[in-house]
C-alpha cells in the first residue's frame, strides 16, 4: 500500500501537469488510506505538498505576467494568519473524541475527514462544469497550473486591467478560506478565484495565476504553525513531494500532446466519487 502511495504520489502531479489542478486535493486521501498516517498529520503534510506544488505553478504564471503581487498580499495576509491560527492552534485543541451517537464516536480524524470529503465534492463540481467560452481557462481547483495558457504578447500582464479591492469582501473570503485551508489542509482555490474575480475584478487568467500564489504562501505558512505540534518526517516528506513534482513536469510534456478538456472532466468524476466514498467509509465501515 505505501508503494501505491509514492505510485499516487507521481500521479497527482501528473494530473496537475495534464489537467491543469485538481491532483492535490487527493494528497490528504492518499497519505490516510494508502501510506497509514492519521487525518491530522496527513493533512499537516498535505500542506507542505501543496504549497510547494502551487509555488511551481504560480511561478510559470509569474514569468508570463500573470500573478497580482498586490492582490495576492492583500488578500494573502488575511488568508495567512488564519490559517497559521488554524493549525497553531484550533486544530490542537479539537478534542480526540468530540461526541457519540449509540456506538459510534466522532473522533478529530473523522471529523476532518467528513470536511475534506464535502471539499472534494465541491470542487468535483468545477472541474466537471464545462467552459462556457473557448477562451475561458480553467476555474475551481485547489493548486491551478494551467497548462494550456498560451500568451502570445511579450507583456501579457498590460492586456489585464489594475485590480480594485472590495476590502471587505476580500477580509472576509480571505479568513473563510485561510480557516478551511487550516481545517483540511487543502488549498481551497475553487474558492479563492472567484473571490478574486468578484472583489479585485482581476480576469481568469490573473485571477488563476493570483491564486496559486496566495495557495503557495498560505499553505506553506499552515504548515509551520504545525511544526510546533507535530513530528515532522522530513525524509518522507521530501521524497513524496520531489516525485509529485516531478509528475508536474511529465504531465506539462503530456498536455502538449494530449486534449485536457476530457481529462479534466474525467478527473472530476474521479473526484466526486472519491469523496462519496470518504464520507461512506467514515460513517458506515
Amino acid at each position: 500500500m505505501e508503494l501505491l502511495g509514492y505510485v499516487a504520489a507521481l500521479l497527482i502531479g501528473l494530473s496537475l501537469g495534464l489537467i491543469g489542478g485538481g491532483g492535490s486535493i487527493l494528497t490528504v486521501p492518499v497519505l490516510v488510506y494508502l501510506i497509514g498516517l492519521s487525518p491530522v498529520i496527513s493533512t499537516a503534510y498535505s500542506l507542505f505538498i501543496v504549497g510547494l506544488t502551487s509555488l511551481v505553478g504560480s511561478y510559470k504564471f509569474y514569468k508570463k505576467g500573470l500573478v497580482s503581487l498586490k492582490t495576492a498580499a492583500v488578500f494573502g495576509v488575511p488568508s495567512i494568519v488564519a490559517v497559521f491560527i488554524t493549525r497553531r492552534y484550533i486544530v490542537p485543541a479539537i478534542p480526540d473524541n468530540i461526541f457519540s451517537v449509540g456506538d459510534f464516536v466522532v473522533t478529530k480524524g473523522i471529523l476532518l475527514m467528513l470536511l475534506f470529503a464535502g471539499l472534494m465534492v465541491f470542487a468535483s463540481i468545477s472541474m466537471i462544469k464545462k467552459k462556457k467560452t473557448p477562451e475561458e481557462p480553467i476555474e475551481g481547483v485547489d493548486e491551478n497550473i494551467d497548462t494550456e495558457l498560451d500568451v502570445e504578447h511579450e507583456n501579457p500582464a498590460a492586456e489585464h486591467p489594475k485590480p480594485t479591492f472590495n476590502y471587505g469582501g476580500i477580509l472576509a473570503e480571505g479568513l473563510v478560506v485561510g480557516t478551511l485551508t487550516g481545517l483540511v489542509g487543502a488549498g481551497g482555490g475553487f474558492l479563492i478565484i472567484p473571490a478574486l474575480v468578484l472583489f479585485s475584478k482581476l480576469d481568469m487568467k490573473m485571477a488563476v495565476g493570483t491564486s496559486l500564489l496566495i495557495i503557495a504562501v498560505k499553505s506553506l505558512f499552515g504548515f509551520i504553525g504545525d511544526i510546533f505540534n507535530y513530528e515532522i518526517d522530513w525524509a518522507f516528506l521530501g521524497i513524496f513531494s520531489a516525485i509529485s513534482i516531478a509528475g508536474i513536469f511529465i504531465g506539462t510534456f503530456l498536455s502538449t500532446k494530449i486534449h485536457a478538456d476530457k481529462l479534466k472532466s474525467a478527473f472530476g468524476w474521479f473526484v466526486l466519487l472519491m469523496g462519496i466514498y470518504i464520507f461512506a467509509k467514515e460513517l458506515f465501515f
